[in-house]
């Protein structure tokens, strides 16, 4: 499951950073580009850490994949909505992503101290 969110995530944050970089140039103010880029940007290292962690199937590592995929639902997603509609309270979602995103890489760390 992890690879697939991994790769799919890979192909979309390379899809949505190229449509921001040809499409949504006349359309967004350039705080707004910079949001959009942010969530590519995060999408496409957490991703990575999709398809990095399935070299061990251990808890802390699936854990760390659970985070990692919420996060990127969360963080990516909110500051994409963000940035296309403007509807500001969006923004509220992206904290929680960020958190996810930690609590990632937490358990990234307990799962290899643990190894």
């Amino acid at each position: 499951m992890f690879g697939a969110a991994g790769a799919a995530g890979l192909f979309l944050a390379v899809a949505l950073g190229a449509f921001a970089a040809h499409s949504l140039r006349d359309h967004l103010s350039a705080a707004m580009i910079g949001v959009f880029d942010t969530g590519v940007r995060y999408q496409f290292y957490h991703s990575l850490s999709l398809v990095a962690i399935l070299a061990d199937g251990k808890t802390f590592f699936r854990m760390a994949g659970i985070f990692y995929v919420a996060g990127i639902l969360l963080f990516s997603s909110s500051l994409y909505l963000l940035a296309c509609t403007g509807i500001g309270w969006i923004g509220f979602v992206t904290p929680f992503g960020g958190l996810s995103f930690l609590l990632g890489h937490l358990c990234l760390l307990i799962g290899f101290i643990k190894r």
